[in-house]
């Protein structure tokens, strides 16, 4: 590497990605990233659209880390977070922009107004096609060789979204006959349980189905190898893991939960494009409220078993990739969007460089959370698996409300991750009352769930430490 660039324990000044200093100041960030024709390209966005903030560029880093802006970026400012392969045609789309392999750059001028959330597969004309879904819902196909832009959808009609609800689709992926569609729109209302405006839904090409009204904010996976397709999110409750596994009675979506890593997270402004990616060859880094994940592609026996937690982190990473060996993250830092932060001038965030292995050195993994949360239950119908691997302390706070009399709660453990899950304790909870519960020392498994023998309003509370 070049000894030219000041680096800073990993960033490189001269990457960053700065804003104008306004009036309107904005939020800058580093939203998409990939290697192509033998570099690094990068797009920043600001908050809203062209009209709240300027500073936007197409990035260009070559094997020495040297920057290029690209003059085809240049007064493009806007919001854009997607990035993908067009492999028919040999073309890099991240933002508005088609990069071919000898680095010539088009614009795809009616996309710049919108902003673009992720690019996906065509379904129905791969070959000629992508497909793009706009933050507010809307669903477009892109004609890769002419540029032409045709809008399929309205997702906020389509998918029945609240008049009252901010619409905020954050990714897509396209694999097995369908278009996966995730919206994180969450904010009070959702936190009391009075509003339902997130979505996981998906397209067959002829009917959209909602799959979920909790917030989503991430979809990817393989067609191949594994084969499986993830989505996270989260609720009151939890983080949210639905997989999209095969076994031969076909394919469904599995649904589990996993622990929050902060607090910070929990609004859907501040869950900005937490992403899945493959970085070293056939392995997922997942990143999912503030916790770093390894995940495997595979869902053997149609069970989702390869989840384990690396380190928390209070960064806000729209993405990340491989260059040249290196593990690049981008970032969303200082941002006084609107002067709500007094302490903030000037917009700008930076690219942070290293390797994988690197992410553990960040601290052990704690967090909380659980399946159950002031949630009606019926007896002896079980919880949602709930992730217990690879964190070291871990007690559980049981509640039972509107009980007729004491509640049995039974604690179940799938070792192995195949779906057979075995009896480790059984606690009774004293109906409106709560019981805190140890795990042993050395008592673990991949997931664990409950069961009550009384219908009642549960709580199933997990802390690791």
């Amino acid at each position: 590497m070049s000894s030219q660039h000041l680096n800073v324990s990993g960033v490189f000044p001269h990457l960053a990605s700065v804003g104008d200093l306004g009036p309107p100041r904005s939020e800058m960030a580093i939203a998409a990233m990939m290697p192509f024709a033998g570099r690094l390209w990068a797009v920043n966005y600001v908050s809203h659209t062209r009209h709240t903030g300027s500073g936007c560029v197409l990035m260009e880093v070559d094997e020495q880390l040297n920057r290029i802006d690209r003059p085809e970026g240049r007064g493009v400012d806007g919001t854009y977070a997607n990035r993908i392969i067009h492999h028919p045609t040999n073309q890099l789309m991240i933002g508005p922009f088609l990069i071919d392999a000898q680095r010539r750059v088009r614009v795809v001028e009616s996309l710049i107004e919108h902003r673009l959330a992720a690019s996906m597969e065509h379904l129905s004309d791969p070959e000629n096609k992508l497909m793009v879904l706009g933050m507010e819902g809307e669903f477009f196909e892109l004609d890769v060789n002419t540029l032409e832009v045709r809008q399929l959808f309205d997702l906020c009609r389509e998918l029945s979204l609240p008049e009252d609800a901010r619409p905020h689709f954050k990714a897509a992926f396209t694999a097995h006959g369908r278009v996966i569609v995730a919206n994180n729109s969450y904010d009070q209302p959702e936190y009391r349980g009075e509003r339902a405006a997130g979505r996981l839904a998906e397209w067959d090409g002829r009917t959209w189905t909602i799959l979920s009204d909790a917030s989503f904010y991430e979809v990817h996976g393989r067609k191949r190898l594994g084969a499986t397709i993830y989505a996270t999110g989260w609720d009151r409750r939890s983080a949210i893991l639905m997989a999209l596994v095969g076994n031969d009675k076909g394919r469904s979506w599995q649904r589990y939960r996993l622990p929050k890593g902060t607090v910070n997270l929990e609004h859907a402004w501040q869950t900005e494009w937490p992403r899945i990616r493959e970085l070293e060859h056939e392995r997922y880094l997942m990143d999912c409220q503030g916790i770093f994940y390894e995940l495997s592609p595979h869902a053997w026996g149609g069970r989702v078993h390869g989840v384990k937690p690396i380190s928390c982190h209070l960064w806000i990473v729209p993405d990340f990739c491989n260059f040249r060996g290196m593990l690049v993250v981008g970032s969303d830092q200082t941002t006084p969007s609107r002067d709500d932060n007094v302490l903030g001038a000037e917009p700008e965030s930076g690219l942070w460089i290293g390797k994988t292995d690197d992410l553990w050195q960040l601290g052990k993994p704690t967090g909380w959370g659980g399946p159950w949360l002031e949630t009606p239950v019926r007896a002896g119908e079980p919880s949602d698996p709930y992730l217990m691997t690879g964190f070291e302390h871990k007690c559980v706070q049981l509640a039972c409300d509107e009980a007729d009399g004491p509640v049995k709660v039974r604690i179940e453990i799938d070792a192995v991750g195949n779906g057979r899950f075995a009896p480790a304790a059984t606690v009774e909870v004293p109906g409106g009352e709560s019981v805190h519960w140890v795990f042993p020392t050395g008592l673990s498994g991949h997931w664990v769930r409950f069961t009550t023998d009384r219908d009642c309003r549960a709580t199933a509370h997990l802390t690791y430490t």
